[in-house]
């Protein structure tokens, strides 16, 4: 008799439990949710940030690099981002990654040139981003 009522009772105890879970279980799966999210989500965004960062000088880098190329080729600095990529030196100005925008793009101009009659074209680009980087950095020194 004993053990019938054991059994009945492991079965209602059972039946009882596979229903689902209990609520001290779901807030401790919640709060294992919250605290991994609370060392990702910092991480994710550095990552983000550094990635931008790297697209930034590499879009530079090509740019200078047609600069340089134009200046070569045609003995005469461009005198604008446009002429560029009508020339086929870039088949389009980058984005800044950090502003979103092609147009953000600064100049420097030369201020001598090889002979009197070239015009002063462009010497050098730079972001036009506001801030620094994870470094310290700011953008407009890249």
């Amino acid at each position: 008799m004993v053990e019938m009522l054991s059994d009945r009772i492991t079965k209602l105890r059972g039946a009882k439990r596979s229903g689902g879970f209990t609520l001290m279980e779901l807030v401790i799966v919640m709060t294992v949710i919250a605290i991994l999210m609370a060392v990702a989500i910092p991480i994710f965004i550095t990552h983000v940030r550094r990635a931008k960062e790297v697209v930034l000088k590499t879009n530079l880098d090509e740019m200078r690099r047609a600069i340089d190329k134009y200046t070569v080729d045609k003995e005469k600095a461009p005198q604008s981002l446009q002429d560029l990529v009508s020339a086929g030196y870039l088949r389009s100005i980058p984005i800044d990654p950090i502003t979103r925008s092609s147009d953000t793009w600064r100049t420097e101009m030369e201020t001598e040139t090889a002979s009197a009659d070239t015009p002063a074209g462009i010497k050098d680009v730079r972001s036009g981003a506001e801030g620094t980087d994870v470094e310290g950095k700011t953008y407009a020194e890249y």
